[in-house]
């Protein structure tokens, strides 16, 4: 595959046939991922593949279980988590958890994601992040640089070899319970969990604000950036 049309057709996967990925195939995915990059090339990060159906299981009911928070902040006409919400706001979107409880769907993807063919836990050792924004009297994005990029590098990699998948990170707001369950280290942080398979269905166009919406020229309020 050509690295244009990578870029402009990884969308994310949440459905996914019923046909085995191999130990073999995750391998070399994993393999390409890990020449993305990450502060000071420490490349922080750590995968747990995760194979047994009981630990599988139990991660997918904390993933459903978080989900239902996120489907409240839409509920109520809110971006879900987002660090500027007010308190009343965030109260608004607890009050709306029984209503999307009550529209779960069976075979919804949070629902099913224990399912998937391959579920992987990406953690990041928080010792290793360079995060130069850990000072600053809002919320922290810095340090996700260090773990995403390789994270995208799967889905990619996973795209090149005909599968598909998605970076979720609705999970991590059961990051301790999560932590406990997987073992891992202190000083650590759930970063996402990925979910691959081979797709039921393909994206073929992706939606995407065009490149006039998202420039300026010297300044935010500047002039749109334009060939």
């Amino acid at each position: 595959m050509e690295l244009r049309d990578a870029l402009r057709s990884t969308g994310s996967i949440r459905s996914f046939q019923d046909r085995p990925v191999s130990d073999e195939l995750l391998f070399e995915i994993l393999d390409d991922a890990r020449f993305g990059p990450s502060g000071g090339n420490r490349q922080a990060w750590h995968v747990t593949v995760l194979k047994d159906p009981t630990l599988r299981a139990r991660v997918g009911e904390l993933y459903l279980d978080a989900w239902h928070d996120y489907v409240g902040h839409v509920l109520s006409g809110l971006t879900p988590f987002s660090p500027t919400l007010t308190p009343t706001e965030r109260d608004l979107a607890a009050s709306k958890r029984p209503d999307a409880i009550a529209i779960s769907k069976p075979d919804g993807f949070a629902e099913t994601i224990a399912r998937a063919p391959i579920l992987l836990a990406v953690s990041v050792e928080l010792g290793s992040l360079a995060a130069t924004d850990r000072d600053l009297n809002r919320y922290q994005i810095v340090g996700g640089a260090s773990v995403y990029p390789f994270v995208w590098n799967i889905l990619l990699a996973a795209h090149e070899r005909g599968l598909g998948g998605v970076m979720t990170t609705v999970a991590t707001r059961k990051e301790p319970e999560i932590a406990t369950l997987l073992h891992l280290p202190d000083q650590s942080a759930l970063a996402s969990i990925v979910a691959l398979g081979y797709p039921t269905t393909r994206p073929t166009k992706l939606k995407r604000r065009a490149v006039g919406e998202f420039t300026s020229i010297d300044y935010a309020d500047g002039a749109t950036f334009q060939p």
